[in-house]
């Protein structure tokens, strides 16, 4: 989420915290740690992920302990950063709003909006596009060119990310997009939620199959093939020409490397190397997966010769 450029101490303000650091640094946008620019602002509140958050490309770290700040970045302690986040989010998501003059959805010359679409705020729909019956495009989605979406889709819907209180789950508010390339097509009933910050997106001439879900925060080459029942958590990195088959479960914050497939029904917990064909759960490189089926389906017979 880019903003206009605000102070340390002023950012600060707007959630009563002490900050640390030049009064004058500069804050341009807010984003998780895995995307975080020069400019942004991430949060962390777990001494697990100190390092890599203060280490980040960030400018401005939120963190609810007094550190030493980090040459050229400055500090903002809370006792709550995933809450005070949210107020930030929540403070120039309003902003943006109002200075956005036209909230009406643009939709490009040629293209077809079937009977029973939502079209959210702010949304961009391209040329030649087909949006088929009931599909539900959220706010600020931007779609493409020559893109099919079809029946019951739902497109930027809030991300699934929660932190465990001990009596709630609280939400952490999503402020991001889906940004959808041109040549897509989407299958029914499909669900595709925005980033938490930045943008969900989905490349270039990539096909997805019906009753697929694909999490925030996920960036989706060009020319992929999703098949029916493909389920990919968020933060994600799919590289071009990727192949999932059905059933297809990805972890969050895994990589599929250019060309890679996964075939039906595995369980990708761990990064793909380009060009390898995966198989099931946990995955593993398929010809290997292969023998350790064919070695288990022995296990009744060597048992019974060890018995003899």
């Amino acid at each position: 989420m880019k903003i206009p450029a605000h102070r340390l101490d002023a950012i600060a303000k707007l959630i009563n915290a002490e900050f640390i650091g030049d009064p004058g640094h500069s804050i341009t946008g807010f984003n998780e740690i895995h995307i975080v620019e020069t400019g942004d602002l991430v949060f962390v509140d777990h001494p697990k992920y100190y390092d890599k958050a203060l280490s980040s490309n960030a400018s401005t770290i939120l963190i609810n302990k007094v550190v030493d700040c980090p040459p050229g970045k400055g500090l903002v302690i809370s006792t709550d950063p995933f809450s005070d986040y949210n107020k930030l989010t929540l403070h120039f998501s309003s902003l943006q709003k109002n200075a956005l003059t036209d909230p009406a959805p643009k939709v490009g010359k040629s293209s077809v909006i079937m009977p029973g679409v939502y079209l959210g705020q702010h949304v961009v729909i391209g040329e030649n596009c087909t949006i088929h019956p009931n599909v539900v495009i959220y706010d600020n989605c931007i779609i493409g060119n020559d893109v099919i979406i079809h029946a019951n889709t739902v497109i930027g819907s809030d991300a699934f990310y929660y932190k465990k209180r001990t009596e709630s789950l609280d939400k952490l508010i999503s402020c991001g997009r889906v940004v959808i390339d041109n040549k897509v097509e989407i299958g029914a009933c499909c669900t595709i939620d925005r980033g938490v910050s930045g943008d969900t997106v989905i490349g270039e001439g990539t096909k997805i199959d019906n009753q697929v879900q694909i999490g925030h925060d996920t960036v989706i080459g060009k020319m992929c093939l999703f098949a029916s029942g493909v389920g990919i958590a968020g933060v994600c990195v799919i590289e071009d020409g990727v192949t999932l088959w059905g059933q297809v479960g990805v972890k969050s914050d895994v990589k599929l490397g250019k060309g890679c497939t996964v075939l039906a029904q595995s369980g990708v917990g761990n990064d793909i190397p380009p060009g390898k064909t995966w198989f099931g759960s946990p995955a593993g490189e398929a010809t290997e997966k292969m023998k350790e089926l064919f070695l288990v389906r022995r296990i009744p017979d060597i048992l019974q010769k060890l018995n003899k």
